[in-house]
């Protein structure tokens, strides 16, 4: 098709339901294919929207009722486009207007020569009203995306290239600066690709130093290498590699990352007594904990302070008993307790006590701008993963929330904390209703940027995260669902999400994501960057010379003194 040539021609339609446009004689309903970008060109402004819907028509139902025989193909070439023809549906998504001082300016047709335009001559509007009748409708072009989308080079935004529309060559970016804003989710049903985009996005908020990262990796795919679905067994390049003067491994299982040929990973063990009741109310499931049980944990801490786990599993059963009597503690409960904690010892990476608070190392990594990967090799079970991600996040919010309050009283560029974004993989462990209100995790995605810590949540189960925390996602990117659950849950308050609903039903189970939210101006379905040797040269590690200063040492130093080290 050519560009300039328009494709269909608006025939109804309103702001609310969207418009319908006829495809104009020479223009096949199978060139055209949903989640596609069109230009509407209306007599004043130029609306760019998402081709959401395809159907076929027919002026005299006489014709359907007895259609041509294959064999007649002069037939159906006299009908196509007269008495047959097709029908697009179209949802207009920003209007591209002349800015102030272009408005005395003819705005010009997008088929008309367009050289001269700049994309810093338009602004983008919500859009409401709609392009009059027979508006025309235009393939959207170079100049279009690059007014909407930006580009990767622009000096006065973080922007990240994530891929390319479906059917063009241009780069769709994200607005780093805005993603890291608020806390953000990436979904998709397993084999679709997740840990790729997720990766893609680690990678480009490390090289536009747009935020630090803490990921919790539970699957050992984004520190040193992954391996690649097929036949054979390849392997892509993890951050480590890619950023090796600003990313370090921290390991929860030191023998399988030495199995795994990853290099200068530091060990990372955790105390009995750096649980809180609240961790294990997180663990209820897993443990098989009760209400009553939780009760009696609280009795104990009250006790014992912080080694009131220590102190439980050595307490005999004489002992627990009178305890309960003098406490008003319940020894059943209690007894239950002690047996299923016990399970804790399994864990390779928990120790009774910890000459060296190996978390606030990873906070003073944190505080000098390098990014931390932690990984769990064989000690990736729920139990496992949740619970060490969950110790870890609660000390580092807590340090951050300290550091926030100092920089918001003292308003000292040197009190600032580095904007902190945090990876989780299986999010609907620890945002699902339950623990969503009572968990760090749903903290911390209701909070926003208030402490600059936010969410990366990745999960193939939306419909199981809290429908609130789902509100407060400032940008999903969702690869292909097949659950209409899990469909439902990605728009949730999303306004006019149903035919995105049917853009994201249509997506391939490969490499394509529609992206929307608080980072990009409009929803948009693109076919994901590769990540490959060309990505790996694109995005190699720049000069990091200027990585220590004085500002990052006090902020470090700091950080310590608010985690009491």
């Amino acid at each position: 098709m050519n560009p300039s040539q328009p494709l269909a021609t608006v025939i109804q339609g309103s702001l609310s339901r969207g418009l319908e446009a006829r495809l104009n004689p020479g223009i096949s309903v199978e060139d055209l294919r949903v989640g596609k970008f069109m230009v509407i060109q209306g007599q004043r402004n130029r609306f760019f929207g998402l081709l959401t819907d395809v159907t076929l028509e027919a002026s005299n139902n006489q014709i359907l009722i007895n259609p041509p025989r294959p064999e007649e193909v002069l037939l159906r070439e006299v009908l196509a486009g007269t008495s047959t023809y097709g029908i697009i549906a179209l949802t207009p998504m920003l209007m591209l207007v002349p800015r102030q001082a272009e408005t005395e300016r003819e705005y010009p047709l997008v088929g008309a020569d367009t050289e001269g335009q700049s994309p810093e001559s338009l602004e983008l509007l919500p859009v409401k009203t709609v392009p009059a009748h027979f508006s025309q409708v235009y393939e959207a072009r170079e100049l279009d995306f690059r007014t909407v989308f930006g580009w990767e080079e622009d000096p006065e935004r973080r922007n990240f290239a994530i891929g390319q529309p479906i059917d063009m060559s241009v780069p769709i970016c994200l607005d780093l600066d805005r993603w890291v804003e608020r806390s953000n989710g990436i979904f998709g049903k397993s084999g679709t690709g997740k840990s790729f985009l997720t990766r893609l996005i680690l990678s480009g908020i490390i090289r536009k130093r747009a935020a630090v990262n803490l990921i919790f990796d539970m699957h050992s795919e984004y520190g040193w290498e992954a391996a690649t679905e097929g036949r054979h067994l390849n392997t892509v390049k993890g951050l480590r590699q890619l950023f090796p003067g600003q990313v370090q491994i921290y390991t929860l299982d030191p023998d399988s990352t030495q199995r795994r040929g990853v290099r200068d990973a530091q060990e990372l063990y955790i105390a009995y007594n750096q649980i809180e009741v609240e961790d294990l109310a997180l663990l209820a499931g897993e443990l098989n904990l009760s209400e009553a049980s939780l009760e009696n944990a609280i009795i104990l801490r009250n006790e014992f302070g912080r080694d009131w786990i220590s102190r439980l599993l050595s307490l005999s059963n004489t002992e627990i008993q009178e305890f309960c009597e003098q406490k008003m503690g319940n020894k059943a409960s209690m007894m239950a307790l002690q047996r299923k904690l016990t399970r804790l010892d399994d864990l390779k990476y928990i120790r009774n006590s910890l000459p060296h608070n190996y978390i606030g190392q990873i906070l003073d990594a944190l505080s000098r701008g390098i990014h931390v990967v932690i990984e769990f090799g064989s000690q990736s079970n729920l139990l496992s993963y949740m619970l060490a991600t969950n110790v870890i996040t609660r000390r580092i919010h807590q340090a951050y929330v300290h550091q926030a309050e100092r920089y918001l009283q003292s308003k000292n560029p040197l009190d600032k904390p580095r904007q902190l974004c945090i990876t989780i993989e299986e999010a609907h462990r620890f945002l699902d209703p339950r623990a969503a209100k009572q968990t760090i995790f749903g903290t911390i995605a209701r909070e926003m940027r208030k402490y600059f810590v936010t969410l990366m949540v990745v999960d193939q189960r939306p419909s199981s995260i809290d429908s609130e925390v789902m509100s407060q996602l400032g940008t999903r990117i969702t690869a292909l669902l097949n659950d209409d659950k899990d469909i439902e849950a990605v728009f949730t308050g999303v306004a006019g999400s149903q035919n995105l609903k049917t853009v994201l039903a249509k997506l391939d189970s490969k490499q394509q994501a529609l992206v929307l939210g608080h980072a990009v101006p409009m929803p948009v379905v693109v076919q994901t960057r590769p990540y490959d040797q060309r990505f790996y040269a694109e995005i190699a590690d720049p000069d990091w010379s200027q990585a220590s200063d004085a500002e990052v040492l006090l902020a470090a130093q700091q950080a310590k003194a608010d985690l009491g080290l």
